[in-house]
């Protein structure tokens, strides 16, 4: 199998991944999963791929600015143990320790607001 086809079906591994998660918010939220999947299952889907390697003085190094995701879900395997990953807790940044075999689920802001706004509806 070569890098195309392999990343072709990884990519379809996780929208499957996505819509089951999706699945779950919905049901945790008491939408039907209807809802959720009409929103999000034609929807955008892209893959980055990014290598960071450690680096000896990672107090030097300037990395992305602090952003939040606009879609709805980002899955992120990291596979190695450089923590490059932050996230807002208590108005301080915090990194995100790897954990091995795992994988980290942004719930984005287009999705916080549509959760908003069918929460509303109700």
């Amino acid at each position: 199998m070569d890098i195309r086809e392999s990343l072709q079906e990884y990519s379809i591994e996780l929208k499957s991944l996505a819509l089951k998660i999706l699945n779950l918010i919905a049901e945790g939220l008491g939408m039907k999963h209807e809802e959720i999947e009409v929103l999000f299952e034609e929807g955008l889907q892209s893959m980055r791929l990014n290598y960071y390697p450690p680096c000896p003085q990672p107090e030097l190094v300037t990395g992305l600015c602090h952003h939040s995701d606009p879609i709805g879900l980002t899955i992120l395997l990291q596979i190695n143990d450089v923590q490059g990953l932050q996230m807002k807790e208590n108005e301080a940044w915090v990194r995100v320790l790897p954990l091995p075999n795992a994988f980290i689920v942004n719930v984005g802001d287009i999705l916080e607001v549509q959760i908003c706004i069918n929460i509303r509806l109700y």
